[in-house]
């Protein structure tokens, strides 16, 4: 990524601040294994937040159970989220990534429910929750 955040930490801060699979999926675009986030069963109203940085990411109303493995969102908080052209593993797939520190969340794919039709197929390792009052 050739973006300027606004927030920036060295390598070796991410890593301190970070538990290790948050730190591989955010700072080097790691994937958590199907499946294994708490975040796939949160039902509760609330806030799902970058982990990197604490920017409000997705609306719980935004989320939706695909089936997929990860969690999953209709659309992003406005100007949360930035993309990139993602062409490893053999496939081009848009990524996207917190706008305010970069990190990693996901890919976005054209075959999600509503007036979009997208899919946000997000890494819970990415986030943290904050449910509402």
């Amino acid at each position: 990524m050739d973006e300027e955040f606004p927030v920036r930490r060295s390598d070796a801060e991410w890593q301190s601040e970070l538990d290790p699979l948050a730190y591989r999926v955010l700072r080097h675009q790691a994937t958590e294994r199907p499946g294994t986030s708490p975040l796939n069963h949160e039902k509760r109203e609330g806030m799902f937040l970058c982990k990197g940085c604490g920017t409000p990411l997705f609306e719980s109303d935004a989320k939706f159970d695909s089936g997929c493995g990860w969690p999953s969102f209709t659309a992003p908080v406005d100007g949360a989220i930035a993309e990139n052209v993602d062409n490893s593993h053999g496939m081009r797939r848009v990524e996207v990534h917190c706008r305010v520190c970069g990190g990693h969340q996901g890919h976005v794919f054209p075959d999600g429910p509503g007036p979009a039709g997208l899919r946000y197929c997000i890494n819970g390792a990415a986030l943290e929750f904050e449910p509402k009052d």
